[in-house]
């Protein structure tokens, strides 16, 4: 499994017109469905009285195949969601999501133009969309006294830490997440500062 992947560092907007119809893509960053749906809700506001509002999203890595839906939103089966869905994971990029507005112009376009029709602006859009590159966290937790908190903190910044819970009672418990690469240099500079006292512990 590949330890990092891309993922949109901002939005973009493609808009086309295709045989009278207007087609308005936006994509996005992704991580859930609940996310795609907040996006859905504000576009149906910002852009009212559209026919469709079809949508795909991948809101895993660009491979994975659990996280990811898409939608026709009454245009006919299989024309609009999931020609959108294949353009997203052909990208070969993660938490991206897509929603693509089309303003009926009175031309129908056939399934076979609707499926061009709705994979074009994300097609145009992918290799313009800014990404950035996300490296894949693991889970660990680290026990340290009061005044090695300091420390433990400028060496976490070192290696991309995210400290997600900090609990306080006689030891201070940090809870955080950590690229797999940086897993043993961490221990290693933890035991370095701490006189070999610090080792944090990993699920695996």
């Amino acid at each position: 499994m590949s330890e990092s992947y891309l993922i949109p560092a901002a939005e973009l907007l493609i808009e086309e017109e295709i045989k009278h119809s207007r087609f308005i893509s936006f994509l996005f960053h992704c991580q859930s469905s609940e996310e795609l749906k907040c996006v859905l809700t504000n576009l149906k506001v910002e852009y009212p009285g559209a026919n469709h509002y079809c949508y795909a999203f991948v809101a895993g890595a660009p491979n994975d195949s659990i996280n990811i839906g898409s939608s026709d939103d009454g245009e006919p089966s299989g024309s609009a969601g999931r020609p959108m869905l294949a353009a997203l994971q052909g990208a070969n990029i993660g938490e991206i999501g897509a929603v693509v507005i089309r303003y009926f112009g009175g031309t129908k376009l056939g399934v076979g133009g609707l499926v061009r029709a709705y994979s074009s602006g994300i097609k145009q859009a992918i290799p313009q969309i800014e990404t950035q590159l996300k490296q894949i966290r693991y889970p660990g937790k680290l026990l340290c006294e009061y005044h090695q908190l300091k420390d433990v903190e400028h060496i976490f910044a070192q290696f991309d830490v995210l400290i997600e819970d900090k609990q306080f009672s006689d030891k201070i418990v940090i809870q955080f997440a950590i690229p797999k690469i940086f897993k043993e240099p961490l221990n290693l500079d933890l035991a370095t500062m701490s006189k070999g006292q610090l080792k944090a512990l990993f699920d695996d």
